[in-house]
């Protein structure tokens, strides 16, 4: 089970935009998730007519590998590190580790 998945919010832990906040957008791979509003470049766009689009300088969000976020707990209002708990149903659920609270999404 994935511990960090789409729509989760996240918090950068370490890196040139630590104590970042936003929401997981997509997971690029198993190690990589870009993240809104997190490691954003410059990118040199050259104009295609045929296309559309108009060239220029676009800023665009990057890729950022899924050691250097953890998710935010809403009740601490920190990062938090994540687990897998097993119901007794069976179903997989994920947790937050300092608290033992379940991961709502």
């Amino acid at each position: 089970m994935k511990r960090i998945k789409k729509g989760d919010e996240v918090i950068v832990i370490t890196g040139r935009d630590k104590g970042k906040r936003g929401a997981v957008l997509r997971r690029v791979d198993d190690n990589h998730v870009v993240v809104e509003g997190v490691n954003r470049v410059k990118k040199h766009m050259r104009p295609n007519p045929m296309k559309g689009v108009q060239g220029g300088i676009v800023e665009k969000d990057m890729p950022i590998h899924i050691s250097n976020v953890a998710l935010f707990n809403p009740a601490t209002q920190k990062a938090d590190r994540v687990g897998v708990k097993q119901l007794d149903d069976g179903r997989k659920v994920r947790v937050f580790k300092s608290n033992g609270e379940q991961v709502e999404a």
